[in-house]
C-alpha cells in the first residue's frame, strides 16, 4: 500500500444457516471430524470489509462510503442472509463453509465489485471467539 494510502472498515451483518460436512467422507468420519458442527447450526456473522486507497483531493476520502455498502450488499449480503449457505448459495456450491473458506470466497466476490485494487482484508467474525481474516492471494500463490 502507498504511504498515503487509507483504509476503511465496515462492519456488516448477516445470519445464516450451514452444516460443517466434507462430501468425499462419510457421515461417520464428518461427525468425528466437525463434532456439533457438523449438525445444521447457524450463525449472526459480522462482515468486516476494508478497502483503501489514497486519499481524494476534492472529497477528502479514500473510499466511496455508498459504494462501498451497495456492492457488499449486492455481491455477498442479498446472496446470503437467511440462507442455508452450503445448500442455497450457488457460489458456495461444493465449499465446506468453514469461516476460513467463506472468508476466500467473500474477497472473491467482492474483489470483482469493488474498483480493482481497493479490497485490502475481510474479515468474518463466526463467534465471539472466531475470526478469520483472508487479504487475497499474492502473485506468487500464497495468501497476502
Amino acid at each position: 500500500m502507498a504511504p498515503d494510502a487509507v483504509t476503511l472498515t465496515r462492519t456488516f451483518h448477516f445470519s445464516a444457516g450451514h452444516r460443517l460436512a466434507n462430501p468425499a467422507l462419510s457421515e461417520e468420519d464428518n461427525r468425528a471430524l466437525y463434532g456439533p458442527c457438523f449438525r445444521a447450526h447457524g450463525h449472526n456473522y459480522l462482515l468486516e470489509v476494508t478497502v483503501g486507497g489514497r486519499v481524494d483531493p476534492v472529497t477528502g476520502m479514500a473510499a466511496d462510503v455508498e459504494g462501498l455498502e451497495s456492492a457488499v450488499s449486492r455481491a455477498v449480503l442479498e446472496l446470503v442472509d437467511h440462507r442455508t449457505l452450503d445448500a442455497d448459495v450457488p457460489a458456495l456450491a461444493g465449499v465446506i463453509t468453514t469461516g476460513e473458506n467463506l472468508a476466500r470466497v467473500f474477497w472473491e466476490m467482492l474483489s470483482a465489485a469493488l474498483p480493482a485494487g481497493s479490497l485490502r482484508r475481510i474479515a468474518l467474525v463466526e463467534t465471539a471467539n472466531n475470526t478469520f481474516e483472508y487479504y487475497g492471494e499474492s502473485t506468487d500463490g500464497d495468501a497476502a
